[in-house]
């Protein structure tokens, strides 16, 4: 991911999308020779960063800067680099670049924390475990299906990644509003070859299709669907880890855990569940960034504003960067996930009394008991137990409450099944 956003990415993408241009007009007619095209794939690489940096501060023009670093690299290329272009052919056409390639490499990995998720549920589905709404016990499930919760939210983020991957547009040729003025004058009002052109164009740069209408950039509302994507990825991956993070107070389930690790220097006994809370942390972040890519879209105005360029550079790469560690920590919080089964039927145990009220109320109803008058025995009894539990530390006695009410007749031969 790092590669993906970092100069050696961009700008050999730039010279990319410079090559597929000359290549495309060249065979749409353009007076463009051999041997300039094949000096320019052969410079493809051949960037010198310090040469481009020293031009873009003399001419203030980062995509001047580099029009001329690639011109002194092939320098029988010069008079047609960048030939009809404005700066946001090869700006905003290397960002869907950046944004596909991004999120195919997000694709894969969560493809693969998927992977790890389902054995781990497979492996534990039989388990017994308390379930938990309102963070209080209530009807059990077992350890492998509320793993699963968290596999269908990551599974409904792929869905969203694989289609965004599919439907992302090209840029295109656009010119400099959007209209396609100067392809237009260049191929002297032919506007069979200027549509041709922006179809070459995109097939060689691997996308399928370019979006319909532009200003000078692309939709601002297209970087908006990205970072909500991956704030969902962000809030399935909080969500998973808050859980561990509770299960874990519990002992029940603890994230791994180094035979050498340290969970605290005054508090050598504890084991802090510190790979789930680093993600918690970053997914918080990632949460944040569609807000600013929201404001950046409804900002821009008419064909567009230069003031969505800064942000863009921080919020996009930053965005993806951080959901890429997330990714890698899921993998490895998932694959060594350590389950402590005696933990968990300890927990059960101790509640399961309560859990048996729902199939008690059932029975009893069969037998023709009145529904709500069970209901609120059930309530008083379990208050009662409750307060026995909590305020004298004793045993839970709710069967035995059951057991000595009439009400209950019915189902007094079956309480200890």
């Amino acid at each position: 991911m790092s590669y993906l956003w970092s100069p050696a990415m961009k700008f050999s993408t730039w010279r990319k999308l410079w090559i597929a241009l000359a290549t495309a007009e060249q065979e749409l007619g353009i007076d463009i020779s051999d041997t300039q095209l094949e000096e320019m794939r052969a410079k493809l690489y051949d960037i010198d960063f310090e040469y481009a940096a020293k031009k873009e501060s003399e001419f203030r023009h980062d995509v001047m800067g580099h029009v001329h670093a690639f011109g002194a690299a092939a320098p029988s290329a010069m008079p047609i680099i960048h030939l009809g272009a404005t700066s946001c052919y090869v700006g905003d056409n290397t960002d869907l670049v950046q944004l596909r390639e991004s999120l195919k490499l997000i694709k894969r990995k969560l493809v693969k924390t998927i992977a790890i998720l389902k054995a781990f549920a497979v492996k534990h589905r039989d388990l017994p475990t308390l379930g938990f709404t309102h963070y209080q016990p209530a009807q059990l499930t077992t350890v492998g299906k509320r793993s699963t919760l968290w596999m269908q939210d990551l599974i409904l983020d792929l869905e969203r990644v694989e289609r965004e991957i599919d439907e992302l547009p090209m840029r295109g040729v656009k010119g400099t509003t959007g209209t396609q003025a100067s392809f237009l004058e260049l191929f002297d009002g032919d506007h069979e070859k200027v549509k041709a052109l922006n179809k070459r164009v995109c097939e060689l740069m691997g996308f399928k299709k370019a979006i319909p209408v532009s200003g000078q950039t692309y939709t601002r509302k297209i970087d908006f669907n990205i970072l909500s994507l991956l704030s969902g990825i962000a809030q399935s991956a909080y969500k998973m880890c808050g859980d561990i993070r509770l299960l874990a107070n519990l002992k029940e389930v603890e994230e791994p855990f180094a035979k050498t690790q340290i969970g605290s220097s005054a508090m050598a006994y504890k084991r802090n569940p510190m790979r789930s809370e680093r993600v918690c942390s970053l997914a918080r972040y990632v949460m944040g960034l569609p807000n600013t890519a929201a404001n950046t879209h409804a900002n821009q105005w008419f064909e567009r504003t230069l003031d969505d360029s800064a942000v863009r550079r921080i919020v996009l790469p930053e965005g993806f960067l951080a959901v890429d560690v997330i990714l890698n920590l899921l993998a490895n919080i998932a694959d060594g996930l350590h389950v402590w089964p005696n933990v968990v039927r300890k927990h059960v145990m101790a509640e399961l009394p309560f859990m048996a009220t729902e199939v008690i109320l059932m029975e009893c109803v069969k037998a023709g008991g009145d529904r709500q008058e069970l209901h609120e025995a059930i309530r008083v009894h379990s208050m009662d137990a409750g307060a026995v539990v909590k305020g004298e530390g004793k045993a839970n006695d709710l069967m035995e409450r059951i057991a000595n009410d009439p009400i209950f007749a019915p189902v007094h031969g079956k309480l200890e099944s």
